[in-house]
């Protein structure tokens, strides 16, 4: 096994991703604002062996109180995945993250990509929403709620202004976006092809550009 990483999970939710790195033997803190999801991820973790559990710490707080839970450096990773577009203004949570790294650390992100906000209405045939969109960061997602887009240009600034600079960004869901979650079984030759046909698009000009999701790295300096 490698290096033992100490990973901060922003928005935890049922704890899928804390999980997987439990498993690959990190050390993961889950932070989480929803009590229904926290229990959620607690009742998951409950049925993992014991040696799993003892990696895995879950924590009812925001992300925008770090600040309140953690010292600065404690983290060799932070994952903010699907956060962002619940926030009203990202840059104080950004910060708050960039501060808890240790030097080197990794800075994850995972954010509604603002500079294709109109491809998912369009393609879908959706006239007014999709030229919208053009116009506005704010849109209506699959449960319903009004939520925000991030552009990439913007958070690139914000990463360098809080130490922590982009090293590389990905494109997420460029084919599948719209495609029902269980289009291809999971483990089948089509469902492999699938995601090698998405993770070539997600690192290729220009279709990263126009993903759904915009994966982005920073490194604290």
């Amino acid at each position: 096994m490698g290096q033992r990483l100490r990973v901060l999970d922003v928005g935890v939710g049922q704890g899928t991703q804390a999980l997987r790195l439990a498993r690959a033997g990190h050390e993961v803190t889950g932070l989480e604002s929803d009590a229904a999801m926290l229990e959620a991820a607690r009742t998951v973790l409950a049925d993992e062996p014991e040696g799993i559990r003892r990696r895995v710490r879950l924590i009812e707080g925001d992300g925008r109180e770090t600040g309140a839970h953690f010292l600065p450096g404690t983290f060799d990773v932070v994952l903010c995945h699907g956060v962002l577009m619940y926030v009203p203004e990202p840059d104080p949570l950004l910060a708050g993250l960039a501060r808890v790294l240790a030097p080197g650390g990794l800075l994850s992100l995972l954010v509604r990509n603002g500079d294709a906000l109109a491809m998912r209405p369009g393609l879908a045939g959706d006239w007014d929403t999709a030229l919208t969109a053009f116009d506005s960061p704010s849109y209506t997602n699959r449960i319903g709620l009004r939520v925000r887009a991030d552009r990439r240009e913007e958070l690139t600034s914000t990463l360098t202004a809080i130490g922590a600079p982009l090293r590389a960004w990905y494109g997420v869901r460029v084919f599948t976006d719209l495609a029902p979650n269980d289009a291809e079984p999971p483990g089948s030759p089509e469902w492999e092809r699938l995601l090698a046909a998405e993770e070539r698009a997600g690192r290729t000009d220009p279709y990263r550009a126009v993903a759904a999701l915009l994966h982005l790295c920073g490194v604290r300096g």
